[in-house]
C-alpha cells in the first residue's frame, strides 16, 4: 500500500476538507483530490462522506484510520531519529513564538542569526497557541509559560513580569493611577472565555468588575485596545509597545516565564543546538518591561 497515498487520506481525516488538508501537505487541490480517488479505487471502497464541502469519514474510513495513525506516529519517530544524528550546521529551524516576541522582540536578533550562520534558514511560526513539535511542526519553540511540555527540553531564560498599561490620551484624560487601590476609579480592559481564569483576571473580577468596559480572549488584542484609550489594561510586560506606557508593576500575579524548547530527539542536531543557544543567550539579555 502507498504511504504517499495514506499520508493524504490520514490528512483530509485530520483537516476534515481538501483544502485545509493541501495546505498542511504542501500539495495542489487537485493533486490531493486525484490521489484519494486513486487511493479509494485500490482500497476497493469509499473512505469518506462528501457532505457540503465537508469530508467524513465513512465505516471502511474509520477502521483505516485507526490502523493507519499508530503506523504515521512510528513514522514521525523514525524522522525525528534520523534527523538527530545530523551534526552539520544547516539547513532550515522551524521556531515557533509568540505574536509579541514574533513582532517586537525576534526581529533583530533573525538579522545577527543571519549573519553569523548564513546556512541555517530560519522559518517562524507565529502563534499563541501550542504547536504540536512531536510531528516536526516546529522544531524549537520559544514560549511564555508557568511551565512547559513535560516532553520537551530547554531551559527557562528569564521571568516575565505583568504590569497596569495605558495610553498617554487616556491618563490625560482620565488621571494617572500610582496604585492598585486607584484603578476602581477607572476604566478596564478585562478578560473573556479562557483567559478569565488566569489569576490575574480572576483578581480583576473580583476586585473591579463594574469597572471592565470591555472583554477580549487575547492578551495582544487587549494591549491595542488600551492603545485606543479604551482604559487600563493588566498585561505581561512583552506586551509593551509604543502606544501604552507602563504605569507600575501588578505584584499580585506571580510572573510568566520565557522557555527555549525542543523535542528530546532533537536537542543534539547541530543547528538546532546553535539556534536554542543563539536565542536563549539574546533573550536573556533583552530588557522587556
Amino acid at each position: 500500500m502507498d504511504w504517499n497515498s495514506m499520508k493524504i487520506f490520514l490528512a483530509i481525516a485530520e483537516n476534515g476538507n481538501l483544502m485545509s488538508a493541501s495546505k498542511t501537505l504542501e500539495l495542489s487541490h487537485s493533486t490531493v483530490f486525484r490521489r484519494l480517488n486513486d487511493f479509494e479505487e485500490k482500497v476497493g471502497g469509499r473512505l469518506f462522506e462528501r457532505i457540503e464541502g465537508k469530508y467524513e469519514l465513512t465505516e471502511l474510513g474509520d477502521e483505516l484510520q485507526k490502523l493507519a495513525k499508530p503506523v504515521a506516529l512510528s513514522f514521525d519517530d523514525i524522522e525525528r531519529h534520523i534527523i538527530g544524528k545530523d551534526m552539520k550546521p544547516h539547513g532550515t529551524v522551524r521556531i515557533t513564538a509568540p505574536t509579541s516576541f514574533a513582532y517586537n522582540y525576534l526581529p533583530k536578533y533573525l538579522k545577527s542569526f543571519h549573519k553569523l550562520y548564513p546556512d541555517i534558514q530560519i522559518e517562524l511560526l507565529v502563534s499563541d497557541q501550542e504547536v504540536n513539535m512531536t510531528n516536526r511542526k516546529a522544531d524549537m519553540a520559544i514560549r511564555v509559560s508557568s511551565s512547559p511540555s513535560e516532553h520537551l527540553v530547554g531551559r527557562m531564560v528569564k521571568e516575565i513580569t505583568w504590569s497596569v498599561y495605558a495610553s498617554k490620551k487616556y491618563l490625560t484624560k482620565n488621571g494617572r493611577p500610582k496604585d492598585l487601590k486607584d484603578l476602581s476609579e477607572h476604566k478596564l480592559i478585562g478578560a473573556s472565555t479562557n483567559l478569565k481564569n488566569i489569576p490575574t483576571f480572576t483578581w480583576m473580577d473580583k476586585k473591579h468588575e463594574d469597572n471592565i468596559i470591555v472583554r477580549s480572549d487575547d492578551l495582544v488584542t487587549m494591549s491595542h485596545l488600551a492603545g485606543a484609550d479604551l482604559g487600563l489594561a493588566i498585561l505581561p510586560d512583552d506586551l509593551k509597545h509604543a502606544k501604552i506606557e507602563r504605569l507600575f508593576s501588578f505584584k499580585p500575579s506571580k510572573g510568566n516565564k520565557l522557555w527555549i524548547l525542543t523535542h528530546p530527539d532533537l536537542r543534539k542536531v547541530e543547528r538546532i543546538k546553535i539556534a536554542m543557544k543563539f536565542f536563549a543567550e539574546a533573550l536573556s539579555g533583552e530588557t522587556i518591561s
